[in-house]
């Protein structure tokens, strides 16, 4: 097929989960409970972090963070995912196509630095709890977050630059439900290798460099709660851990999932439904599982909403 520069096709085609017209309805009610829920859990915490004087500290601070991110990240595919069900379309236009993956890149990035951050936090205050309010200050709180926001935004930039100079057929089919990076440069008629390297290098800096920083931090925080010697106070300290290690746990393992479905199978269709797993599942269950876990985010819940209810 002749080849053209990208900029002058109007649409991609966005293959989706499946092409059954009776499993559409069904697609389009469970993904849109599930971006609702997930919209609206993340905003409930980051409201509670907000408007709750206790848990303006530097591990809810970064928890509020993390919650806008998930809603930025699923609000980059579901929204177009669920407009093309509803309008039984696949069409993406190549603006469109090309703003999925730059903030896919951002927010997936964000994801892994806070996740790293948040460690580092919880290292901080088991480790040396005398020095924690020292350390862990507002100003080196916002520091670590805008230096996160700076490193993500070059790399998804230099990745979004890379990917205008590919050229595409005049019919390009992506075997997925949103522009994911990798299934874009797999469908390019021209050579990748460029683009490839950047995004081994982006993969290894921010996933690898992060879960190096996450398991550092657990690797002291485990010494240190050996050292103790009352078992309430090993429980006390780690149980604030709990309900980052779940988050870590879900969404490196969801993404380790995607990777080997993917890998193992070769399939299309396998990759694009592990990939619901990161991209969907894993925002939505973040709120639930820090109010859980989490007995002052719970309790902050329940004040703001009894506020909301005691409201005229």
């Amino acid at each position: 097929m002749e080849a053209e520069n990208l900029t002058e096709l109007s649409k991609f085609l966005l293959l989706g989960l499946s092409d059954d017209p009776e499993l559409q309805p069904i697609l389009f009610g469970l993904f849109l409970s599930m971006y609702l829920v997930t919209v609206l859990g993340n905003l409930l915490i980051i409201l509670a972090v907000s408007s709750d004087s206790h848990l303006h500290t530097p591990m809810y601070f970064f928890l509020s963070n993390l919650s806008f991110v998930d809603i930025c990240f699923i609000s980059t595919t579901v929204p177009k995912m669920l407009v093309n069900i509803q309008a039984r379309s696949k069409d993406i236009s190549y603006m469109g196509c090309l703003t999925q993956v730059y903030f896919l890149m951002m927010f997936a990035g964000m994801d892994t630095f806070l996740l790293a951050v948040m460690a580092y936090d919880r290292f901080v205050a088991i480790c040396h709890p005398l020095h924690y309010t020292v350390i862990m200050n507002p100003c080196l709180c916002g520091l670590l977050v805008l230096a996160s926001w700076f490193i993500i935004f070059w790399f998804s930039l230099v990745h979004i630059l890379l990917m205008k100079r590919l050229t595409f057929s005049t019919v390009t089919e992506i075997p997925h439900f949103f522009c994911e990076p990798a299934q874009v440069l797999k469908v390019a008629c021209s050579n990748t290798l460029l683009n490839n390297i950047v995004l081994y290098v982006a993969t290894a800096l921010l996933g690898v460099f992060p879960v190096a920083g996450i398991l550092f931090s657990y690797s002291q925080i485990v010494s240190s709660l050996m050292r103790m010697s009352s078992t309430e106070g090993k429980y006390k300290a780690f149980s604030t851990c709990g309900s980052h290690l779940c988050v870590v746990s879900l969404f490196y393992g969801t993404g380790l999932g995607v990777y080997l479905s993917s890998a193992v199978t070769h399939s299309s269709q396998s990759s694009s439904t592990a990939s619901v797993m990161y991209a969907m599942v894993t925002p939505m269950l973040n709120p639930f599982i820090y109010s859980l876990r989490n007995k002052d985010v719970k309790g902050a819940l329940e004040r703001l909403l009894s506020r909301a209810d005691s409201c005229p």
